[in-house]
């Protein structure tokens, strides 16, 4: 009998004491509403107070992190045009580096053909300054192909 009521008086004393040690949490949630738990309020909570009559844990001690405070809807709405716009500079950068590139591209197909042109030792004629044709001769030819030399190195990088 003697152990029967000292297990007895050991189940009590085990439960009172971990009742005792219960922590109940009340706090009010994003949406405004009271929220009365055991379990730590999460970082976002806007007032915490014990129900049980101890301190709360203290917030770092809990494994969430604290979220940040709520954004106003002028804030969310000026972050998500501020998305848009950097969106749009990217992708404008993006087409003026394509648009770049394909030119520099073309540039150089013609400087390079221009060359070819010039080195095919084929009859070609400039224009003079009154817009006629005019032959051109060896020495006007170097120098054309010369120039052309240049502007496929230049351009064809």
């Amino acid at each position: 009998m003697k152990t029967s009521l000292f297990i007895a008086l050991l189940v009590t004393a085990s439960a009172a004491t971990l009742s005792a040690n219960a922590q109940m949490y009340q706090w009010k949630d994003s949406a405004g509403r009271t929220v009365i738990s055991d379990t730590p309020p999460p970082g976002s909570a806007k007032s915490v107070k014990s129900v049980a009559g101890t301190q709360p844990a203290p917030a770092a001690a809990s494994t969430e992190k604290p979220a940040e405070a709520a954004k106003t809807t002028a804030e969310k709405d000026m972050e998500f045009k501020k998305r848009q716009q950097d969106a749009k500079d990217k992708a404008d950068k993006d087409a003026k580096e394509q648009a770049a590139t394909a030119e520099k591209k073309e540039n150089c197909e013609r400087a390079r053909r221009n060359l070819s042109a010039l080195e095919s030792n084929q009859p070609l004629s400039q224009l003079d300054e009154n817009g006629q044709p005019k032959a051109m001769d060896n020495s006007q030819r170097g120098q054309e192909m010369e120039r052309a030399r240049k502007v496929v190195a230049d351009s064809c990088k």
